[in-house]
């Protein structure tokens, strides 16, 4: 929080900031929020290029207590939007079930005025080949190759954007 205070006071802006559980928080009170951003915490299987133990430290069980944690942040931030608001739900991970699964679980959405709002290739530079067939970002270290190994790839990350109707 304080890197986050000295980057709002350098840059001259505002906002309140709250330290809380996320999928215990009542809100604000003010009607609900315009956007959402649920960066969620994930095994970060997606950063093994640059982090290798990630593979020692994580294990399968981890992924069924992320999932669950998931699926609560999902839901609370559902919870707290506002109609015709933005939600972007997102991980740094590779495993399928913190990522596409998570958006399309039967359990999801919670709230069926929920839809997709598909990611265009023109809004991430024109790189078609990270967005997938159902408008999701999806990228794999093998994205972005260079002619130098060392210098290209990029980090495994899911996003989804919806919009509560």
């Amino acid at each position: 929080m304080a890197r986050l205070r000295d980057n709002l006071a350098r840059l001259s802006l505002q906002a309140e900031t709250v330290v809380t559980d996320a999928a215990e928080w009542p809100g604000a009170g003010n009607g609900g929020f315009d956007g959402m951003l649920v960066d969620a915490p994930c095994t970060s299987t997606g950063t093994i290029r640059r982090h290798p133990d990630v593979a020692w430290l994580r294990q399968e069980a981890d992924i069924a207590a992320l999932t669950a944690l998931q699926k609560r942040l999902l839901q609370k931030a559902v919870a707290l939007l506002k109609p015709g608001g933005t939600l972007v739900y997102c991980t740094c991970s590779l495993e399928p079930e913190e990522g596409e699964q998570a958006i399309s679980r039967p359990c999801w959405p919670p709230d069926p005025a929920m839809r997709r709002a598909p990611i265009e290739a023109g809004e991430v530079a024109g790189l078609s080949e990270i967005v997938t067939a159902d408008g999701d970002l999806r990228t794999l270290p093998c994205h972005l190759p260079h002619a130098d190994p060392r210098l290209g790839g990029l980090d495994g990350f899911y996003a989804a954007r919806l919009v509560k109707s």
